[in-house]
């Protein structure tokens, strides 16, 4: 019982070390949060969409007419010469005749064999594919912040498990030296726990080494500043709630890869009906006001003026093009085929990985409760290898062995937490819901 209380207090005082020493610590929805407003891959994504926002217009489908204004204005100067019916020669070295000519004028293509409607719609279609890429871009940081920051965490648990197995190497070596002292213990017990007390040291100096790296690669994801020190949250909490059939249902409707595929779906579809619109007759209208003043230095008449409107509209249909027609609608059924086998296939491949990651959570589900009672069992043999060790009832070996098993099974203890919290994610992130708990 008092070795069991030395090891507990030994393990608060550790916590209140690493409470007075702490940083700000940092949540995992801070994390994300950070992500989500710092993250050069979701920035980008999100310019992308807005790109397709602004294209969703009418005018960029050709529903508007076009307007143009236009100036033309042309001078010469060259020596000219006339003959008239009656055999009148007339010349003029120098000549000048200036022309000047502006106006504006208004086009529009008032029927295209709705070709025009279906490029705005398509348009729209493209805006949503923007949204379903930018959902997958958010979802994929969001997996790999969670990710790293619950390794942090798995890593911030062995330091704690490492950092306790140090203790009881120097209270087992203090223990060796004073039996050495009185005359119980060989030179060779004391070396021994030296060495096995420089063994755990360096063991806890590359743990150390890891997770500073870590938090390195967390703020990369985050980016930040590397040098920007924080903690993170002491525990692992695993959601044991999940459901392959209701994270299945999920998918269908919130899986951005697949949403995606549905979406070139109708994409393509429009894009066949633009190209079926091509065997219609193309429509315009025009109309403009146009002003023109003409001077001549030589000629019948000195100056002209005309000014007012035009108007008409002009009508065509493609009566033969090589086939081309034809072989531009048959390519596009093919696309069309391709768009919706690619859906059965991505359809296929989510609900295989989602039953991979199923199987593999529920594996760590299990090992989570394994874990925890090897970590009991481990935690007795280690009370009673102490006392043991106290009273000189236990070789050196046999201590080593026990303090081992402690410290690996509180290391497969938390790297069960660990792999089920990736499972939790991979699944959440299949089906296109990632919590943050």
């Amino acid at each position: 019982m008092k070795t069991k209380n030395i090891l507990k207090n030994l393990i608060l005082l550790f916590f209140c070390i690493i409470k007075m020493n702490a940083q700000e610590v940092l949540t995992v929805e801070d994390a994300v949060k950070i992500a989500l407003e710092n993250n050069y891959e979701i920035k980008t994504a999100s310019n992308n969409l807005t790109i397709d926002k602004t294209n969703v217009a009418t005018g960029n489908a050709r529903m508007l007419p076009v307007v143009t204004a236009s100036v033309i204005d042309n001078n010469r100067v060259q020596n000219s010469s006339q003959t008239s019916q009656s055999g009148v020669v007339t010349q003029l070295d120098n000549a000048t005749n200036n022309s000047l000519g502006y106006g504006v004028g208004l086009d529009w293509t008032v029927f295209d064999g709705l070709k025009m409607f279906a490029k705005y719609d398509q348009l729209k279609e493209l805006q949503k594919l923007g949204e379903a890429q930018l959902k997958l871009t958010i979802l994929t940081k969001i997996g790999d912040v969670t990710t790293t920051y619950f390794d942090l965490v798995q890593q911030q648990q062995q330091l704690i498990a490492l950092d306790s197995t140090i203790l009881i190497s120097n209270r087992r070596l203090n223990l060796s030296q004073n039996r050495f002292a009185i005359g119980k213990a060989s030179k060779l017990e004391v070396l021994n726990a030296q060495v096995d007390l420089n063994t755990d040291r360096v063991t806890l100096l590359r743990q150390k080494e890891l997770f500073a790296n870590t938090k390195i690669a967390l703020n990369q994801i985050l980016a930040r500043d590397s040098k920007i020190n924080f903690e993170v949250v002491n525990e692992i909490i695993v959601d044991e709630k999940l459901k392959l059939e209701e994270l299945t249902i999920l998918a269908e409707k919130q899986n951005p890869q697949l949403e995606a595929q549905i979406i070139n779906k109708r994409v393509t579809e429009l894009q066949l009906k633009q190209i079926r619109a091509d065997r219609y007759p193309i429509v315009k209208v025009n109309t403009g006001y146009n002003f023109l003043d003409t001077q001549s230095s030589l000629g019948f008449a000195a100056q002209t003026s005309a000014r007012g409107l035009n108007y008409g509209f002009s009508a065509s249909l493609n009566i033969f093009d090589g086939f081309s027609q034809n072989r531009n609608e048959k390519i596009a059924k093919l696309e069309l085929e391709n768009s919706k086998i690619a859906i059965q296939q991505q359809t296929l491949n989510l609900n295989a990985a989602l039953a991979i990651a199923y199987q593999t959570y529920s594996t760590n589900l299990e090992l989570i409760a394994l874990e925890i009672t090897n970590q009991d069992i481990a935690n007795q043999n280690l009370r009673i290898t102490i006392d043991k060790l106290r009273i000189g009832t236990i070789t050196n070996l046999e201590f080593r062995a026990a303090q081992l098993n402690y410290v690996n099974a509180k290391v497969r203890y938390s790297n069960a937490q660990f792999q089920a919290k990736l499972s939790e994610i991979a699944l959440r992130e299949l089906a296109g819901n990632i919590s943050l708990k």
